[in-house]
């Protein structure tokens, strides 16, 4: 066995170790819950832009793309840019690629600086709800003979995520990822969302579970929570298999 090889496996032993560790776990429910409190995820950049997740989730995804190497990326949910620059700035290194941000509402100010950024040349901008079927009809042309990687992190209600694995979790490519982002909301005290229409019972984690019961050709990546611990997407990284 060569090192590269010994270290694979010594890693995969001591992911198995801290899946198995009760303790760990519990104490990594338990940052969560207060980093919630504390608007830990509120508190990253990249390349200037906020971002808003956890640094865990981040290079989570960076491995994703790198391994995966997509054409085109689907994201829901805009907000201030960052995640788009992000998945902008891995496919620039790699030396193709496209990133579509979808959002309901892309005030003017974060459009302003995400169209100033040097990443927007990888970047497409599409301002409307991700369920409207012109929107879905635009970005399934786009996708069309492409290698294609989907995020879907807009509103977090169970409807709503539910509606965009149907219509946006078929682009998929085999061997690529839907990353439904904010799983943890089932994880966590009703009483952290305030008035948002999202809470346990009612969350992206619920409309996961939901939709892979008549979806086979998804399964969850059960490694990769594992690995993270930390994660505001457990059971939320899908990966298509067939």
């Amino acid at each position: 066995m060569n090192p590269q090889e010994q270290f694979k496996k010594d890693c995969e032993s001591e992911i198995a170790s801290q899946a198995a560790d009760a303790e760990f776990q519990r104490l990594s429910r338990a940052w969560m819950d207060r980093a919630q409190k504390l608007r830990y995820s509120y508190h990253f950049r990249w390349l200037g832009r906020p971002i808003i997740q956890y640094p865990g989730d981040i290079i989570a995804m960076q491995e994703l793309i790198w391994n995966i190497q997509p054409d085109l990326i689907i994201e829901t949910g805009v907000a201030h840019g960052g995640s788009v620059i992000f998945y902008a700035s891995l496919l620039e290194l790699i030396g193709k690629g496209e990133v579509i941000g979808i959002d309901i509402d892309i005030r003017a100010h974060n459009r302003e600086a995400i169209e100033a950024h040097p990443m927007m040349k990888r970047i497409r901008l599409i301002e409307g709800s991700s369920l409207a079927p012109e929107i879905a009809d635009q970005v399934k042309a786009a996708a069309k003979g492409k290698r294609v990687m989907v995020v879907l992190d807009s509103n977090h209600t169970h409807d709503h995520v539910f509606c965009e694995l149907d219509l946006y979790a078929p682009l998929v490519s085999v061997g690529s990822y839907c990353v439904v982002m904010d799983t943890v909301v089932e994880d966590m005290p009703d009483d952290l969302f305030g008035d948002r229409p999202w809470g346990p019972g009612d969350n992206p984690k619920t409309a996961v579970h939901a939709w892979l019961a008549s979806h086979p050709e998804f399964a969850i990546d059960r490694d990769m929570d594992a690995r993270l611990a930390l994660s505001v997407a457990p059971d939320g990284y899908l990966k298509r298999i067939a």
